[in-house]
């Protein structure tokens, strides 16, 4: 696991706006996305909707990832302490 994808699970412990997540950190949209991608694919991370984390984004895309909210899943919280 890269530096960078540490930090970004490390934020990822509480349900966090994509808006927010990007004040966060110390990259650019375009970075973040390809990130939270990756982690989506590898079952590291879900997408919500809204803050209460109730429904699932269906589909993952650069559109949607500006209006969503983000939690690391079981597997990413594993990942990010092993």
């Amino acid at each position: 696991m890269t530096d960078a994808e540490f930090d970004i699970l490390d934020e990822l412990y509480f349900v966090i706006s994509f808006q927010d997540l990007l004040e966060q950190l110390d990259m650019d949209k375009t970075e973040l996305s390809k990130h939270l991608k990756k982690f989506y694919s590898r079952g590291w991370l879900r997408f919500f909707s809204s803050p209460d984390g109730t429904a699932d984004v269906e589909e993952v895309s650069v559109e949607s990832l500006s209006n969503s909210y983000l939690l690391a899943s079981k597997a990413g919280l594993k990942a990010h302490n092993s």
